[in-house]
């Protein structure tokens, strides 16, 4: 699949910290609130205008609008502000559960998660580009590494979508989750990689927060497709 997809670790504390928080004195008119918690994390002014300006479009969110394609991508993005996340060319856990539903155990929905005020709907999963997708709490990232290191059967199913040396960098994300003891969301187009040209990668979030290695592993497999088509082609002259 074709998706940019991005995991990011954060916890349900955070998110009320960072997001639904800062939501508020957006809507109140308090933006400079939101501006001194950027200066409190040390984030450079660029950033914390961009960090500003994703919660204002949050604060204009309708309550009938896809939680997952609104304040659940949202929060993706602002985690990129406070510390790094991860990336995987077209392997997400929301295409694992529609294979294998099982894995939905490891996942926990937005309902249980978002303060009562956010009525927003939510499919809980990826749907299409820009949007969130699952989410692993704190004792499920750490479940799921667990398994993945021990359960011969979840490594197989998960190398079965990582495939090509991602399984690596997920383990990565999984790592850092649980280092943090936060969870792990996932959502996709957060950050936009460029293979062929590096230096035009673009990102709704903080695009030098984003670890390299997934990224480098898809520009390997994107000039490894050229040489084959270019070869295919002069085979066909």
């Amino acid at each position: 699949m074709g998706y940019d997809v991005s995991f990011h670790p954060i916890s349900p504390e955070e998110m009320r910290e960072w997001y639904f928080g800062p939501l508020t004195w957006v809507q109140q008119g308090r933006e400079e609130k939101v501006l001194a918690l950027a200066a409190q994390y040390g984030m450079e002014d660029f950033y914390a205008e961009k960090y500003l300006d994703t919660l204002r479009v949050g604060a204009g969110t309708g309550p009938d609008e896809l939680f997952d394609k609104s304040h659940g991508f949202y929060i993706a993005v602002i985690q990129g502000f406070f510390r790094d996340y991860f990336y995987t060319r077209g392997s997400a856990f929301s295409f694992l559960v529609e294979q294998k539903p099982e894995y939905v155990r490891y996942f926990t929905p937005w309902e249980q998660i978002v303060p009562a005020v956010f009525p927003n709907p939510a499919e809980n999963r990826i749907i299409e580009n820009y949007c969130s997708g699952v989410y692993l709490s704190p004792d499920q990232a750490a479940q799921l590494l667990q398994d993945l290191e021990q359960d011969k059967k979840v490594q197989e199913d998960l190398e079965g979508l990582w495939c090509d040396g991602q399984l690596a960098v997920l383990k990565k994300a999984l790592t850092a989750a649980v280092e943090l003891g936060t969870g792990l969301l996932e959502a996709t187009e957060v950050v936009e990689p460029d293979p062929i040209s590096p230096n035009e990668s673009t990102s709704y979030s903080n695009l030098y927060h984003c670890d390299r290695d997934g990224v480098y592993l898809y520009i390997d497999m994107a000039m490894k497709q050229i040489a084959q088509a270019m070869g295919k082609d002069a085979d066909d002259r």
